[in-house]
Formats: structure tokens, sequence, C-alpha cells
């Protein structure tokens, strides 16, 4: 009864993906997503009673891996603050992969269920990592701050990199603002933006997507905006 269980949300997150990515968050019914799957809408309904149960689920697959991509690709003799520079720049970048998948980071920013997963998921890490900087905080004053900043993650995700606002010049700016708000003195914070600015992370951010499909047996078909490839 597990397997059959598992097998269905399986089927259903990955046809979830792959219309998501298509059409669109809010352009994909129930109705569609039960007919693709294969699956029985009471089958459908007991897993998720609503979409927005859905948009949970890839919250929490797609924020509760990519701190550990983060961390293989920051080299754990680097400080932590290395590792959430890494796992931001991911974030930021995804959602320059394919319009659809910037609006269903943006419906997960916005979502009240989804939303307070990312604070709290968030916070904990930001308490490991910033917790020297900041000695006084505690994973409270961190769970407020990374409200804050994911309101402004939120609005550099939604506005699209262009030849003016290059990708680059997004994680640096970002970057900067946050680590300065989690009092990263100037010097370590040149040192950090620096070790991004060396990285391929376009290819790191095709590769988190990869994993995730991989995960959920699918291929990464849709192709690059001409920003993300440059």
């Amino acid at each position: 009864m597990r397997r059959d269980s598992s097998d269905t949300k399986r089927k259903i997150l990955t046809v979830c993906v792959r219309l998501f990515l298509e059409q669109g968050y809010k352009n994909t019914s129930v109705s569609q997503i039960v007919d693709e799957a294969g699956v029985a809408r009471g089958s459908y309904l007991n897993l998720f009673p609503t979409k927005d149960r859905i948009l949970l689920e890839l919250t929490e697959t797609m924020f509760g891996g990519q701190f550990g991509v983060a961390r293989s690709i920051a080299d754990t003799k680097l400080p932590p603050v290395y590792a959430y520079a890494v796992e931001t720049a991911i974030q930021l970048t995804l959602t320059e992969l394919n319009e659809n998948l910037r609006d269903i980071y943006l419906e997960a920013y916005s979502h009240t269920e989804a939303s307070e997963y990312i604070y709290q998921h968030t916070s904990s890490e930001l308490h490991r990592i910033f917790g020297p900087y900041l000695p006084s905080y505690t994973e409270s004053d961190f769970y407020e701050l990374e409200i804050g900043s994911a309101g402004i993650m939120r609005g550099y995700m939604s506005r699209p990199c262009d030849k003016y606002f290059t990708l680059e010049k997004k994680l640096a700016r970002f970057l900067s603002m946050s680590l300065n708000a989690y009092a990263v003195p100037a010097a370590e914070q040149k040192q950090v933006l620096d070790f991004i600015a060396k990285l391929d992370i376009r290819a790191i951010a095709v590769q988190v997507m990869q994993e995730l499909f991989k995960a959920l047996a699918m291929r990464f078909s849709f192709p690059l905006p001409d920003s993300v490839k440059a």
C-alpha cells in the first residue's frame, strides 16, 4: 500500500512538473493532472487535497536539496557563508531557466504554507551560518530577518535578467545586501562574491534541475534562454 502511494505521488509530481514548466502553474488544472498522470481522482485527492499541496511538495523537494548541492560545491574547508552564497545564487539562476519555473518560485514565495516552509527551513540554516557574526541573535531573530530577505529575493526573482541587469549583477546585488544584513565583514564579502563570480552558476543550476528530474524519472527537455546561456 505504501509503495502504491509512493508510486502514485511520483506519477503526479512528474506530470505536475512537466505541465507547470510547459504551461504554468495557474494554467494547469487538477483535471488535467489527474488525466495525464493516469490516476484516480480519489487517489489524487487523498495525497493532494488542493493543488497548493503540490506546490508545497515541490517547494520542499527543491529547497530541501539546494543547501546540500551548495555544500558539495563550496569546499567544506571554506566557511559556511560560501554555501549560503552558492545556494542563493542557484535559486536566482534557476528562475532564469524557464519563465514558468520563475512563476513556480514566485508562487512558492507568495503562498502561505510554502513561504512558511521556506522561512522555517532557511532560518535554521541562517542561524547556523551567521550565528558567529551575530552571536546575540536567536533562531527567532533569523526567522524575522528571513521574512525580509525572502521578500527581496522574490522581488529579484520577478525581474528577468537582460543585457543591462545581467545575472552576474543580480547575484552580486542580492548577495551584497544579504551579507550586509547578516553582518559579514566587507573584506569577507568581497572574497565570497569573487568566489561566486568564478563559478559556472548556469551549469550548476541546470545540474540541480537535472537531479530533480532524475528523481522524478523525467528528461530535462526545455531550452535555455540566451540570457542564461551567455
